[in-house]
């Protein structure tokens, strides 16, 4: 007896009788399940965009080598940049000398020097980040914008996270499931091989397939019928409803194999992959061009990791091995983006859970540690200001002291920006409303837009 024909018997014993019979018997099976929860959703606020790519930086990266200019100078050595700065593009935007290609496409920066969090522990900053609570699980910021706006693809999630190793970034929490991210390559898997769990099995033939689900389906509505209102039993059906219409997309957009040679170099494609001190190897171009595809084919939120930037010692070393893995495919996807017309309404976001002291002249040990007082993120499309820089830290970067944005204004700009109001909202939940931006709010930075 097959697995399936033994599941099959086995729900019959449990009281459904007559739906299981009437599987049994050939009848197709009706499953009406409602597909609410993910359909596109109108945002209630004019939008500026349509989806979100969230380039996740984990680990901290160094603000003063990468975005925030500090020059060494004065009477006394003082933290500065460990690295050569240019200007580049018309608005003559400083940037490092580690990332040449991402400098490119300067005019399309939009850099917060402002950004500051509550606390240098990584877990806790990293968890407030995604989650805007650093001491409990909640809904991810991805979570909480496909619950807003649903997806744009009914045979696809709303929300994937690639290379993610923590499932509290992309947890529903308290959310229906069926808003969960959908994780592709977890703890190290390499992203070659990484594919989305469940979808692509070949046990049975998709009529096969199509008639189980049927089949378990017709129980599970007449499960909601004894229990109505029990949301979190109606996302199960979705969720499943879903997995099986995911079988005929998910596949292909996970296949590179359409995309030309020059198109994988430019993104670095399997290159990268080695070790180099804290630098993991993550295939991170693969990531990027996989990020381009599903946000063509209508994912609302996608979020693209890269980790290992919690350089200590070596920081040179590690922190040059880092740009070097992730500037050319981040040029690569703004540049696709800008030519297929979806920079348009597409915001990419930038950065991590906090920065890094600067490294003061004569540090020979080369060493760097947390600053969550003071750092950077960077947005480019959906009418951001190109070129632009806004708030600042002290002259030696220790701390934000103009344009201050914490993460709780970030994740209020972002719902703004897709058309949501960013404190109404909610979700009931242990007898009361929860929302994103947490009990104190979260503030539009609206200069960040043209």
């Amino acid at each position: 007896m097959t697995h399936s024909r033994r599941s099959m018997l086995q729900t019959v014993s449990c009281g459904f009788g007559y739906l299981a019979l009437q599987a049994l018997c050939g009848q197709p099976a009706q499953a009406e399940s409602s597909g609410r929860s993910l359909s596109a959703k109108t945002p209630q606020l004019p939008a500026r965009a349509k989806r979100v790519i969230f380039l996740c930086m984990s680990g901290g990266p160094a603000h003063m080598d990468t975005f925030d200019y500090k020059p060494q100078t004065g009477d006394k050595p003082h933290p500065g940049s460990a690295f050569e700065f240019k200007q580049y593009g018309e608005s003559g935007l400083p940037i490092s000398e580690l990332l040449p290609e991402t400098a490119r496409h300067a005019d399309d920066l939009c850099v917060i020097n402002g950004m500051h969090a509550d606390t240098t522990i990584h877990a806790q900053s990293f968890l407030q980040l995604h989650t805007g609570d650093r001491l409990r699980e909640r809904p991810s910021l991805g979570s909480w914008i496909t619950y807003g706006l649903g997806t744009e693809n009914q045979n696809l999630p709303g929300f994937l996270s690639f290379n993610t190793s923590k499932s509290s970034i992309y947890s529903s929490s308290f959310l229906p499931s069926i808003y969960n991210g959908t994780p592709i390559g977890v703890n190290g898997e390499s992203m070659a091989q990484a594919t989305i769990s469940n979808v692509t099995s070949t046990h049975l033939p998709y009529s096969s397939k199509e008639k189980q689900l049927d089949f378990v389906q017709q129980m599970n509505q007449q499960h909601v019928l004894e229990r109505p209102g029990d949301q979190q039993l109606e996302s199960v059906i979705e969720s499943m409803e879903l997995g099986f219409r995911m079988q005929m997309s998910a596949p292909d957009l996970l296949d590179l194999s359409s995309e030309t040679k020059a198109t994988l170099e430019r993104y670095r494609v399997g290159q990268n992959t080695e070790q180099i001190g804290t630098c993991k190897p993550s295939d991170f171009g693969r990531q990027c061009l996989l990020a381009r595809r599903f946000a063509e084919a209508g994912v609302r939120f996608i979020e693209v990791n890269h980790g290992s930037w919690d350089q200590h010692k070596n920081h040179r070393r590690d922190l040059t091995a880092n740009c070097n893995a992730t500037d050319a495919p981040v040029a690569a996807l703004l540049e696709d983006l800008k030519l297929r017309g979806m920079l348009d309404d597409t915001l990419v976001v930038w950065g991590g859970e906090f920065g890094r002291p600067g490294i003061t002249p004569g540090n020979k040990k080369d060493e760097t540690g947390h600053n969550s007082r003071g750092f950077t993120f960077w947005m480019a499309g959906a009418g951001v200001k190109g070129g632009y820089v806004h708030g600042k830290t002290d002259d030696t970067g220790a701390r934000a002291v103009e344009g201050k944005v914490h993460f709780r204004d970030l994740h209020a700009t972002m719902l703004n920006a897709l058309g949501l109001p960013p404190n109404d909202l909610k979700y009931w939940h242990a007898g009361r409303d929860h929302r994103l931006t947490g009990p104190e709010g979260g503030k539009v930075v609206t200069e960040l837009f043209a």
